[in-house]
């Protein structure tokens, strides 16, 4: 007779999917205008910020205005590189970034670095210097742009001043405060996708310190939500992974894994860990056999990442049968204990990995496929 197994270690296996690091909690911001040698705007160009102290890199595109923008930038001087289809055509040393003032103006006029490249070279050939020009008088559209221009500076001080309070809310243990804030944030400015992202992961953090199922629901419903507000602005591979564990802890599994999917499309280096996240939706909605295909994608994409293997091998044990009194467990499954416990031999789930092995009475490997070591 076959039966299928239930154990309680199993029962009890649940997943955690951890939540990313709290924005930093003092940044600045650039933005800039990048034209072309003949002084044109120049569209899907990369402007490369890189960090002089600890060689932080930002990569931001210009728009089809030529036009770039960033939010959440680390003060410091900076190395900014312009690169066009992948080259680097230009560069700044020793910018600065988020100290004398929250925002950085940098424009890159490569019409203009030509023509005075040229005539610093002719003013040096010619032993002579260079004369000053004559200031000309701002016209109107001048005079408004430089007045947006201080009213966007003014309005990025703010939106950094409320993201700091934010961040302070949180450390302090008190989410619901920092959702205030940052929907405050939000209400200033709807069209910044950092902000709606900020806003979901309070609403995430609220969400987990509530005890009311309801309230529980409600927190992740909204943090799901501004998630796809920031999603809608810039569809980020991490934007797309904090919106399928919203979705998950709102039940709407199926949600969940189109949008890790999607995340793993965008960050092939980074699938691994959708791939884990949508795995261990999976297990805990009791899905194992999909659950089990995700962690094969997670590794696949990880070969080192050791969790993996442990909630394979959960998932698959979870399939066992017992014929008479001997465990029977699916192909693949004492491998894949083994391999966590390679991997991690001393690992947090070290010691659940090699009881599940003694009841499969399967050999616990001390080095995975080499040296064995029979359990008792």
């Amino acid at each position: 007779m076959k039966a299928r197994l239930t154990a309680s270690f199993l029962a009890a296996a649940v997943l955690v999917i951890l939540l990313p690091a709290a924005f930093a909690q003092f940044t600045g911001s650039v933005k800039g205008t990048v034209k072309d040698e003949q002084g044109k705007p120049m569209p899907n160009a990369t402007v490369e910020l890189q960090n002089n102290d600890n060689g932080q890199k930002y990569k931001l595109k210009t728009n089809g205005k030529g036009e770039y923008f960033s939010l959440g930038i680390q003060p410091g001087k900076y190395k900014v590189t312009l690169e066009n289809n992948g080259q680097p055509i230009f560069q700044l040393t020793n910018v600065p970034i988020g100290l004398e003032q929250p925002e950085a103006t940098v424009d890159i006029d490569l019409q203009k670095e030509r023509a005075n490249q040229a005539e610093g070279g002719a003013q040096a050939a010619k032993g002579g210097k260079a004369q000053p020009q004559a200031q000309p008088q701002l016209t109107e559209e001048q005079k408004k742009k430089i007045e947006a221009a201080q009213k966007e500076q003014m309005t990025v001080k703010t939106l950094n001043e409320k993201l700091a309070q934010a961040s302070e809310a949180e450390k302090a243990g008190n989410p619901d405060q920092a959702v205030q804030i940052l929907s405050q944030a939000t209400q200033m400015d709807a069209t910044r996708d950092l902000l709606w992202a900020r806003l979901g992961d309070a609403y995430r953090l609220a969400g987990a310190k509530k005890t009311d199922r309801a309230q529980q629901s409600q927190d992740y419903a909204q943090a799901a939500e501004a998630y796809q507000k920031a999603l809608q602005i810039k569809p980020t591979a991490e934007y797309y992974n904090n919106f399928g564990d919203a979705l998950a802890k709102s039940g709407k599994t199926e949600e969940a894994i189109k949008a890790y999917t999607t995340a793993a499309q965008l960050d092939p280096p980074g699938a691994g860990r959708y791939y884990f996240n949508m795995g261990a939706v999976l297990t805990n909605t009791g899905k194992t056999d999909e659950a089990v295909q995700a962690f094969d994608k997670a590794i696949a994409a990880d070969p080192t990442r050791a969790d993996a293997y442990y909630w394979k091998g959960v998932n698959l044990l979870g399939k066992a049968k017992l014929e008479g009194s001997k465990m029977v467990a699916p192909p693949g499954t004492a491998e894949a204990f083994n391999k966590y416990l390679e991997l991690q031999p001393n690992g947090q789930f070290a010691d659940p990995a090699k009881q599940m092995l003694t009841q499969m009475g399967a050999s616990i490997e001390t080095s995975f496929g080499k040296g064995k070591k029979k359990s008792k």
